[in-house]
């Protein structure tokens, strides 16, 4: 039954005094709710025999839920009891102008209903093309049966007469051999034999007559060497043969026919999954994150406080017309946690969270990033509030622009891909209630178009933690592991400067393993400790160097540490070893006092000449330097080029940055933005620093010769010293600093 405004059945009897009208539209008008009055006009067109233009007039209809719909209620427009090609207005078709034209006017008064007609009988439904297939099925399934029992009839056979043929083949001796069955008789000759009109063949048949002699005959056979078989040689085949073969080739096609099908709907299902986005979904009430869970970051957790109050909160922006920004950018090196700070702020909001990194957007089809991109944001828009969280962004957020001669390093399917996110992020509505996040660890390369105002906008910094903050993260990351009572995590905070949350996490499960191997109850300082040592230099080496190894890889050692304890601005000596480690024979741990988030000129000259100090105590000691200086090389020449080509620190370049930052170089081999004079400028100077930094590193060396075979001597004898135990080998005066540490910082071998 019709039941609302919006859908109303047609009644065929109102249209019964118009039998000759083409129905061409209908046009609501006027409901009323109470009584039996039409509720409005159906426009109907008639085809006067004098005009060819239509002459359009107003049928009333009455609402359904007055008038209950009888055998009339039809369907004349949609198909359906309850539908209606047209919807409710304002107007409808009135009767044609003078002019003869039609045009709308507000509705006439309506007319009283006419009285009903017969409706006729709905047309009986019929699958269409089915009575096709069912006959074309029925015919090959025939044909197939009739092929198969053709194919598995027995051999045809060429009659001939008993005599004189057949009698004269035997005794000519042109049979082979005959089976018999009764009075038939079926047989091969040794060569093929014409008889009549039929083709020349090896295969016969024949009956015996009732009169024949059978005695004469098989004396006659046997004379010959005909070979005799009583029964049938050449039998059809058993009826399930028959019938295999006969239906067998249909079933088998169409089989095949409905797994084609299905493998077509696969194939289109699969194509439409390469399409679908693949961010993973995290619910709020699954494995929640707060702000709790995260440490040492916490101006990157107060920038997005306000994101997690709008969320929260959202009527209280809305209602004085502000909003926050549609994208949030995290840039930050790796491990500083990023990730975890995304999932925070979902879960102090208390909203899904659709994790996904950028590089799984883009595939080898075209157009499958693009597609993800808006499966990705239509479910986050079902889902909103809540947090889209796109993992190294720069993946496919690269500038457009940059390279060199057109060469952006990019494709097509790239752009498109970012092209789409750009749209998205500018298509959100402030009431959609969804925020973009996007972690890099390269913001310097991303396109302008993606931090311009409206997209990601806000940029929050997550830098490397403090060691306030390194403690805090130790604090989060023991929480369920048991530790010993020597154990003072601000210690261990202090000797690792420079690590990031993932790197301190991954401190705590190393000493975690190494407490289990070592059978502790406990984790004690000692663990943390050594599993220190193994992520910055890895495991201990089983390596049996010769005397004369050791003690060359002790002089190195020592001297990296002589002109460590020697040199003002050099960071203080932690820790001495010659036990191999990962690729480094023996390690020198040099640390500052304290967090430093700059260098002084003085202090890169210092870390120069420390990592100078092993090959000038090779060259000292044994006359000739080994390949063990390698690593140190590569260091010191590489803060020599950064103090003159992008730090300023030498009056020949001048304050000039000659040399691109990391990951900023020309994109074609060969091409450089500056000149080749300047080049070999800095290279000439980079060289100078080195060389006079030597000179003082030699000289110290020769004056302090007894303090470094003293510190050899130790080292020979312990072969790992700490802080303590190398300053008073090497006889130096050592004044412990106010926040003493045992930094990564190694001078290696």
């Amino acid at each position: 039954m019709c039941r609302d405004y919006a859908a109303r059945c047609i009644q065929l009897d109102d249209l019964a005094a118009h039998r000759d009208a083409l129905v061409v539209g209908a046009v609501p008008v006027r409901v009323i709710e109470d009584g039996l009055e039409p509720a409005g006009l159906f426009a109907v067109a008639h085809r006067s025999s004098r005009s060819d233009a239509p002459t359009v007039r107003s049928v009333p209809y009455h609402e359904p839920s007055k008038r209950r719909p009888g055998p009339g209620c039809n369907t004349l427009l949609t198909g359906r009891c309850g539908e209606t090609a047209a919807s409710g207005g304002d107007q409808v078709a009135d009767e044609q102008n003078p002019s003869g034209g039609n045009q709308l006017r507000t509705a006439s008064p309506p007319k009283p209903p006419a009285p009903s007609a017969p409706s006729p009988t709905p047309p009986s439904w019929r699958p269409r093309f089915g009575v096709r297939w069912i006959v074309f099925v029925l015919a090959l399934l025939a044909v197939n049966f009739w092929a198969g029992s053709r194919a598995t009839q027995a051999p045809t056979r060429v009659r001939v007469p008993y005599s004189p043929f057949f009698l004269q083949q035997v005794t000519a001796g042109h049979v082979d051999e005959i089976t018999s069955k009764g009075t038939a008789i079926q047989g091969t000759f040794t060569q093929k034999e014409r008889y009549g009109k039929a083709k020349p063949t090896t295969r016969f048949r024949t009956e015996i007559p009732a009169f024949a002699d059978n005695n004469a005959l098989s004396q006659l056979l046997q004379s010959k060497g005909v070979v005799v078989n009583a029964e049938p040689l050449d039998t059809g085949a058993p009826w399930w043969q028959n019938l295999l073969l006969g239906f067998g080739p249909t079933i088998l096609f169409l089989v095949l026919l409905f797994w084609l099908m299905r493998r077509a709907g696969n194939v289109q299902g699969m194509l439409g999954a390469f399409g679908r986005s693949r961010a993973r979904r995290y619910q709020p009430s699954g494995d929640r994150v707060t702000f709790a869970d995260v440490a040492g970051i916490d101006e990157a957790k107060s920038e997005l406080s306000e994101v997690v109050d709008f969320l929260r909160h959202p009527e209280k922006y809305r209602r004085l017309g502000g909003h926050v920004p549609h994208g949030v950018l995290l840039a930050g090196a790796p491990g500083t946690g990023k990730t975890l700070l995304a999932r925070a702020v979902a879960g102090e909001a208390n909203v899904p969270f659709f994790s996904i990194a950028a590089s799984e957007f883009v595939e080898a089809i075209v157009g499958v990033g693009a597609s993800r991109v808006r499966d990705l944001f239509k479910d986050a828009k079902e889902a909103a509030p809540a947090i889209v969280f796109i993992d190294e962004l720069d993946a496919i957020g690269r500038s457009r622009t940059s390279g060199v001669a057109g060469f952006s390093g990019g494709n097509d399917e790239r752009e498109q891909t970012l092209n789409q996110i750009l749209t998205e992020i500018d298509g959100f509505d402030s009431s959609t209630g969804v925020i973009v996040i996007g972690a890099t660890n390269r913001p310097d390369v991303l396109d302008q178009a993606l931090l311009r105002p409206g997209r990601f906008d806000r940029r929050v910094a997550v830098q490397p933690p403090d060691r306030a903050g390194r403690e805090a993260i130790l604090k989060v990351h023991t929480r369920g592991v048991p530790l010993g009572p020597d154990v003072d995590l601000g210690r261990i905070a202090a000797t690792t400067p420079g690590m990031v949350g993932a790197d301190l996490a991954n401190l705590v499960n190393e000493a975690a393993l190494l407490a289990a191997r070592r059978n502790h109850d406990v984790v004690m300082e000692a663990d943390l400790t050594d599993a220190l040592e193994r992520i910055v230099l890895g495991a201990e080496r089983q390596v049996m160097m010769s005397p004369e190894d050791r003690r060359r890889t002790a002089y190195h050692e020592g001297g990296h540490a002589i002109v460590g304890m020697l040199t003002e601005g050099a960071d203080p000596v932690r820790k001495i070893s010659i036990i191999p480690r990962g690729l480094a024979l023996g390690v020198t741990f040099s640390a500052p006092e304290a967090d430093r988030y700059s260098y002084q000129r003085r202090e890169l000259l210092a870390k120069i000449k420390v990592a100078l100090g092993g090959r000038a105590a090779e060259e000292l000691v044994f006359d000739e330097p080994t390949t063990g200086a390698e690593a140190d090389i590569q260091q010191l020449t590489e803060i020599a080029r950064q103090m003159v080509g992008r730090w300023g620190m030498s009056r020949a370049v001048g304050k000039l940055a000659v040399i691109p930052a990391d990951g900023q170089g020309p994109f074609l081999p060969g091409a450089s933005e500056v000149s080749e004079h300047t080049q070999q400028l800095v290279d000439d100077e980079a060289r100078r620093i080195v060389d006079e930094a030597d000179q003082e590193v030699v000289a110290l060396l020769q004056e302090n010769r007894d303090k470094l075979d003293s510190l050899a001597q130790a080292l020979l004898e312990h072969e790992t010293l700490d802080e303590d135990e190398a300053y008073a080998a090497a006889g130096v005066e050592h004044v412990d600093p106010k926040e003493p540490v045992v930094g990564p910082t190694p001078a290696a071998v």
